[in-house]
């Protein structure tokens, strides 16, 4: 198969859900921007809403994809007897998935710092530094998703337990900005706040504990007898 065919055909089994969602979220977030003030919203609960759909929201939506990535295909016996395997499969989906939602969420902060509302929220930085805004939630969450579906083998499982960990943050915001070491791990640290001067190894930790849960899933994905096995119910 050619490269083009091959990424078309992981580009459609990545999913309708994956393909549409960051799309829509970043045209309601285009509303909110055009249109925030005119509802009677400050613009400082205007500023913090969008920021807080592109850092939660686009995360959120990615992290719950590649929970699903796991058990669409149906010759999975066939594809681990190929060179390249099914993990290699898995990780081009999940390129696509993420490349996606990147794209999506790039071009929503795109949009706020050209209306300026990216500027509203105070100790946000700008420039390529501010998209660790949404990137570092963004692949900590994918990550743990794939990990969970590759755990579990279960969809509903894998997307449960993300949904999970983004409420759990969510809630208990306060408790992760006051520990030294959850603070580090905090998902939300923009919008939520955090400790002065924590902001970026924050962002940092998250990318590199990523890398981490994609470590751990990797050997999960090697296993034929696991993948083989399907979808637990």
């Amino acid at each position: 198969m050619k490269p083009l065919d091959l990424w078309s055909h992981e580009i459609r089994r990545a999913g309708p859900s994956a393909l549409l969602a960051p799309p829509a979220l970043v045209v309601l977030i285009a509303l909110l921007a055009a249109f925030g003030t005119r509802l009677g919203s400050r613009e400082g609960n205007t500023a913090w809403f969008l920021l807080g759909a592109v850092e939660t929201g686009i995360p959120l939506l990615t992290g719950t994809a590649a929970a699903s990535l796991i058990g669409r295909d149906r010759a999975v016996e066939l594809q681990s007897t190929l060179p390249t395997g099914y993990r290699s499969t898995l990780l081009r989906r999940l390129a696509v998935t993420v490349g996606w939602a990147g794209l999506c969420a790039l071009a929503a902060s795109a949009l706020l710092i050209a209306t300026g509302w990216w500027d509203l929220m105070p100790g946000v930085p700008g420039g390529l530094t501010g998209q660790l805004t949404w990137l570092s939630p963004m692949l900590w969450l994918s990550a743990l998703g794939l990990l969970a579906a590759a755990t579990f083998r279960s969809t509903t499982a894998a997307a449960t337990v993300v949904a999970f960990v983004w409420v759990f943050e969510q809630v208990f915001s306060s408790v992760f900005r006051e520990s030294p070491v959850f603070r580090l791990l905090h998902l939300f640290a923009t919008t939520r706040g955090t400790a002065p001067g924590e902001w970026l190894p924050n962002r940092l930790t998250l990318l590199s504990t990523a890398v981490l849960l994609l470590a751990a899933a990797w050997p999960l994905l090697g296993d034929a007898e696991r993948t083989l096995g399907g979808e637990t119910k």
